[in-house]
């Protein structure tokens, strides 16, 4: 017998994460997070800045957040979702670091003060379905991060959206629970709507159904760089993911780097 306990209503601009949150850090085992925070720390270095206060926004379930944090910097994570948040602070306590998490939307980001730089990973931004929201989160980053500091963030490519997630499926299969991952690809805005269907097992042997929609958007490089202009950034590169060459024409994500005017 299935149980299908579903969140309508859970497909929005920005993502709660509901039932994913459960199984996110399990489905992102792949991501080497201690090999991205040093990437992410390098390139502030490119960039002429050594980020003593550091803004992770959509720091989901905290990993990134803590292994900069080990890497001293000073680390104030930000996520929309609370069984996200719940996570993080459940790590950071095991580790025993000490690291505010706020729950904050990140169109209505609202810091104590400014910090010296800003990283957001792993195609946050990329929920946000319209450029005005992503015009205002540009621009509340501004407000935050402090004259000179730098803004670092990766997004997923419209050749990754129209060519490797596109109307793909995928499955997760694991001792104790089962992930189908079905995508459709909306050509005219390179968006994908994700629908993940978990299957877990129960202790009386039934399994219980929670799904889940996530959407994403595609922009155009153009996109970005014109939301960055006119927020008040300076741009100071595009790279390819993990590196510090400029993208090739199949890169699945760009990493952008922008200095605080």
């Amino acid at each position: 017998m299935t149980t299908d306990r579903r969140r309508e209503g859970f497909l929005t601009e920005i993502n709660e994460y509901a039932a994913f949150a459960e199984f996110y850090d399990r489905l992102t085992a792949d991501v080497d997070y201690p090999a991205r925070a040093d990437y992410f720390l390098k390139l502030f270095d490119r960039c002429g800045v050594t980020p003593g206060s550091l803004l992770d926004l959509a720091c989901g379930s905290g990993t990134l957040s803590l292994e900069l944090s080990a890497r001293g910097a000073d680390v104030i994570g930000v996520d929309g979702s609370e069984d996200m948040l719940a996570l993080a602070q459940d790590k950071a306590r095991r580790a025993g670091r000490s690291l505010l998490f706020l729950h904050q939307d990140m169109r209505r980001l609202d810091l104590y003060g400014t910090v010296d730089g800003a990283v957001c990973a792993l195609d946050s931004l990329n929920h946000l379905l319209d450029t005005g929201s992503l015009a205002e989160i540009f621009r509340r980053l501004h407000l935050f991060i402090a004259p000179g500091g730098v803004l670092l963030f990766d997004v997923n490519t419209p050749y990754k959206h129209r060519h490797i997630l596109g109307d793909n499926s995928f499955v997760y299969e694991e001792e104790d629970f089962l992930c189908v991952w079905r995508n459709h690809l909306i050509e005219r805005t390179c968006e994908v709507e994700m629908l993940l269907d978990f299957f877990i097992e129960t202790p009386d042997g039934r399994y219980e159904r929670l799904t889940d929609r996530v959407r994403e958007r595609a922009y155009s490089r153009r996109t970005w760089e014109q939301l960055l202009e006119a927020a008040g950034f300076e741009r100071l590169g595009v790279f390819g993911d993990g590196g510090f060459d400029p993208p090739v024409e199949a890169e699945e994500r760009w990493v952008f780097a922008a200095r605080r005017k």
